[in-house]
């Protein structure tokens, strides 16, 4: 199926409009995280997976009362957050205890409960309940960081074996933006990172760094049967070739994540939230940051006298 036949669009010609947009969305993502820590003392919002506390997850029989539970667990002594879980007639809450040290994780969980079965005897029912001390969740947001950053460092490596090291460095550069942004998107909506999101921030990598190698191998087909073209000519020549397998793929994908993300529940809500905003972001950078950082760095080398480095190049020499 092809949407766009023939397609002739001058991506390259508008490449400083579509690097300013980027550049003005970064910067953006940076400073809702600053003032996120400025507020907070934390750069993004996280989850109990990294800041440590507890999760009940109650069910109750009737229409619950958020005033009536606050007075409960007050009454108790915790001082919690409480939000509707799910959609109004399951009838389900959240109630949270943050950032308590490991010693207390045991006697916060208790308490939560202790005073929910006082207050509601056998008209509440805890469905779930999650505990993580701070020492753990210090070790798990660690860990994300790390899987994120070695992901990453594969990716370029990887690239620059494929095609050139100033190939995975444009790839890696876009793919860094997409994150950049996302992330920025949850510090604005002051919605939670949890490990769920993080796993969706490394599908984000995978995707968006896909549709960028797609794009790449269609520039490299391209050169060998080109070579007398112009370096701009042929990446908008594939850009425009793949255009179609692009935005149907991503447009499926996005369709997909939307619907998950409305009606997917509490539960999903942030793992598709990162990729609604991922797949948006993804596809833009794929077409209008990667190559056309590519093409900027060639002409930067040709303005100081050097050759453009390019895949056939390589290969004619070997």
């Amino acid at each position: 199926m092809e949407l766009f036949h023939n397609a002739n669009i001058d991506w390259l010609g508008r490449k400083w409009y579509f690097l300013g947009f980027s550049l003005i969305f970064s910067v953006a993502g940076l400073i809702s995280m600053g003032l996120h820590l400025a507020h907070t003392g934390s750069p993004v919002p996280l989850g109990v997976d990294f800041r440590g506390g507890t999760q009940v997850l109650v069910q109750f029989q009737n229409d619950p009362d958020v005033n009536q539970i606050r007075k409960a667990t007050e009454a108790a002594g915790v001082n919690a957050k409480i939000v509707n879980y799910d959609t109004p007639d399951k009838r389900e809450m959240l109630i949270s205890l943050p950032e308590q040290s490991d010693a207390s994780v045991d006697s916060g969980r208790k308490q939560i409960v202790d005073a929910l079965q006082a207050h509601y005897a056998n008209h509440a029912t805890v469905v779930r309940v999650e505990s993580v001390g701070p020492t753990v969740g210090q070790q798990l947001e660690k860990q994300a960081g790390l899987a994120t950053l070695y992901s990453l460092i594969g990716m370029l490596i990887y690239l620059w074996f494929r095609f050139e090291l100033i190939y995975g460095v444009a790839a890696v550069v876009a793919v860094f933006h997409d994150t950049l942004i996302t992330v920025g998107f949850f510090a604005l909506f002051d919605k939670e990172v949890s490990l769920t999101v993080i796993a969706a921030i490394l599908t984000l990598v995978g995707y968006s760094m896909n549709d960028t190698i797609v794009v790449f191998d269609r520039i490299r087909e391209n050169l060998r049967l080109s070579r007398r073209e112009s370096l701009t000519d042929v990446v908008n020549r594939s850009i425009n070739q793949t255009l179609s397998r692009t935005v149907l793929t991503s447009g499926l994908t996005f369709l997909t994540v939307l619907a998950l993300y409305l009606f997917g529940g509490e539960v999903l809500r942030g793992f598709s939230f990162a990729l609604v905003v991922g797949i948006l972001i993804g596809t833009y950078s794929s077409i209008a940051v990667a190559a056309p950082m590519l093409v900027a760095y060639q002409g930067w080398r040709g303005s100081k006298g050097k050759a453009a480095v390019l895949p056939s190049a390589k290969r004619s020499k070997a």
